[in-house]
């Protein structure tokens, strides 16, 4: 008797998106490393090295560091529930999509909100946060490093210093940063981070990397009331990290396999130099859109995260037939803008492995041909050769 359903058959898609971005084989293949129980030996000292390894990459000595089972979302919101309790003040810069995500969760948690908006596109102006939480009595200042909704990066160290003055909190989303961008959470002051594995990490979705120094652990042990969690509870989460190893839910043994490897593979290239090599690429591919008649979302080049690189689109150009022309000609897939700026930007991820100058390359001519059938007409050849002039001088 056949099958009722067919076997899957997944077409291989070149992620130049905001996420997921591409998995080195390398991680596959360690997911094919058979499953164990949550106590062997051998799983136990890779969970060792995991925390080890993304103490490098965080830039950190906190022992509250691990990945939590879940994506970015479930870091998100474990960072959040831990440290509030309701009636907290919390206030949140806002600039983008998923720094409106952490204002529902914390009003969800019962936390008192204090929305500090600017405009999509440019970071906060430190000052502007400070006159808006003076005097308040401000439990957690959260932030987001890389906005992957507009392509922006927002400076940690000054909010690390107003979050202190007020005597809060600093939490930070690094979802699009971590692995691409130097975070620094000792160096900058950041009390809680969190991040996912499905992008600068090239790992696939399903972990959220965690830290959080000893200030913010009192907070967790100082509560009122437990967490609203059972799930995201830190204070038993941290308890199968630490030596006691204490059960608390059924690790995702596959996905901390894949991520052993994706860190490896980081601390084998070294993070200085997968930093410089983000920051090498994001550059040419900025001078070759500009070569391209196009513009970016971020107008100050210091604003722009190298990661998530945002493209306004040009008028009279059509999102959706740019975007499909490159996945079915290409088999690339970039992001559209999500929220108030669906169809009028374009995300492209230069994240962990496509974060390299032949895939750079490969997109803008990709992107000239599928602009130019779409009735934009661009120089021929001009994305190309100003990327390629851009990555000559680099590596002088």
């Amino acid at each position: 008797m056949p099958a009722p359903y067919p076997s899957l058959s997944i077409p291989k898609r070149l992620l130049m998106g905001p996420g997921p971005s591409e998995v080195d084989p390398r991680v596959y293949h360690a997911m094919l490393q058979p499953v164990v129980g949550y106590l062997d030996q051998n799983l136990l000292r890779a969970m060792d090295e995991i925390n080890a390894m993304l103490q490098t990459v965080f830039g950190t000595r906190n022992r509250g560091t691990f990945p939590i089972a879940g994506t970015g979302s479930a870091g998100m919101e474990a960072s959040l529930i831990n440290f509030i309790e309701p009636g907290d003040e919390v206030a949140v810069s806002v600039g983008g999509a998923f720094a409106s995500r952490m204002c529902e969760m914390i009003v969800r948690a019962g936390g008192n909100l204090l929305r500090l908006d600017h405009a999509p596109g440019t970071v906060a102006n430190p000052d502007d946060i400070r006159r808006a939480v003076r005097g308040k009595k401000l439990k957690v200042l959260a932030v987001v490093h890389s906005e992957t909704s507009t392509g922006t990066l927002q400076p940690l160290q000054p909010l690390a210093e107003i979050a202190h003055e007020a005597g809060a909190l600093l939490v930070v989303d690094t979802v699009s940063s971590l692995g691409g961008l130097p975070v620094d959470v000792d160096a900058c002051g950041v009390d809680v981070c969190y991040s996912g594995t499905q992008k600068c990490l090239a790992c696939p979705p399903g972990l959220s990397p965690f830290t959080f120094n000893e200030r913010a652990a009192d907070v967790v042990r100082g509560r009122k009331q437990p967490v609203q969690s059972w799930y995201l509870d830190l204070s038993m989460i941290e308890k199968y990290w630490a030596e006691e190893r204490r059960y608390h839910h059924t690790p995702p043994v596959s996905m901390l396999y894949a991520f052993h490897e994706a860190l490896r593979i980081i601390i084998e290239e070294g993070v200085d130099a997968v930093y410089a090599r983000h920051l090498q690429c994001h550059r040419a591919f900025v001078h070759g859109i500009e070569a391209l008649g196009l513009t970016m979302f971020v107008a100050n080049p210091a604003d722009r995260a190298a990661t998530v690189n945002v493209i306004r689109i040009p008028d009279g150009v059509e999102d959706a037939k740019v975007r499909a022309t490159l996945t079915a000609r290409f088999g690339i897939e970039i992001g559209p803008g999500i929220g108030d700026l669906r169809a009028k930007i374009w995300r492209v991820g230069l994240m962990g492995q496509t974060a390299k100058p032949d895939l750079v390359l490969l997109l803008l001519n990709a992107l000239e041909t599928a602009l130019t059938e779409n009735g934009f007409s661009c120089p021929k050849g001009a994305g190309v050769a100003a990327a390629e002039q851009e990555l000559q001088v680099a590596a002088k």
